[in-house]
């Protein structure tokens, strides 16, 4: 489960899951809302993506600026994920397509994701990830 939460001037992202992985994945899918409809973007082409940090909260940040890139260097939408985080290393991949305007309602831009309101913690059952992306 994704939702998204208010700021002032940006959007907030958050991730839940049974797993720190499944909240990333989670909170990747939040990003991407902002952006598109997800269901109009269809998994046909898969990327992988590495990246690591000091800690679980930077990684989230940069999984998402890692993301980003993607988008930006490839244009493409993406909305499949599967994670994989050990010792603050995320091996992922994700699934997409490219970006085509006539099929893909263009939303909002998101420019990167930063470290305001950055939190990655267990609620009960659940983890949960969040930060706040510039749009």
């Amino acid at each position: 489960m994704y939702e998204q939460f208010e700021h002032k001037a940006d959007v907030g992202v958050r991730g839940l899951g049974r797993t720190v992985e499944k909240s990333f994945e989670e909170c990747a899918r939040a990003m991407y809302a902002v952006m598109t409809d997800l269901s109009s973007v269809k998994p046909v082409k898969i990327f992988n993506v590495e990246c690591g940090a000091e800690n679980v909260e930077e990684l989230l940040v940069e999984w998402l600026n890692s993301l980003i890139t993607l988008t930006d260097t490839h244009n493409y939408f993406f909305s499949e994920f599967k994670v994989k985080i050990e010792n603050n290393k995320l091996n992922g991949s994700v699934k997409g397509e490219k970006i085509n305007p006539k099929k893909h309602e263009l939303l909002t831009e998101v420019k990167a994701a930063t470290y305001s309101q950055l939190k990655v913690f267990k609620k009960g059952k659940n983890w949960i990830a969040q930060t706040v992306v510039d749009v």
